[in-house]
């Protein structure tokens, strides 16, 4: 009796142990998916942070460009 309760027992296992071994590997691939999506983010990011710094140095160098301070002699005071 208590053969053919395992018997069944163990039948019974290979279905859900393959369940939740491709439960943990659609896991694994969206979490990989994931992890790629947050590296090309990052390297928008970056990309983003390298642009408006070179616009600010372009802005910077046109500011000092049309700047002209008027001079102003010191022996005349």
């Amino acid at each position: 009796m208590w053969f053919i309760v395992g018997i069944v027992g163990l039948s019974m296992s290979v279905p859900i142990t393959r369940i939740i071994t491709q439960h943990l590997q659609t896991m694994a691939k969206i979490k990989g998916d994931l992890i790629q999506n947050e590296i090309e983010l990052e390297k928008l990011k970056q990309q983003n942070y390298i642009i408006e710094t070179e616009k600010m140095k372009l802005e910077l160098k046109k500011m000092q460009l049309e700047y002209q301070p008027e001079k102003i002699e010191l022996s005349k005071v």
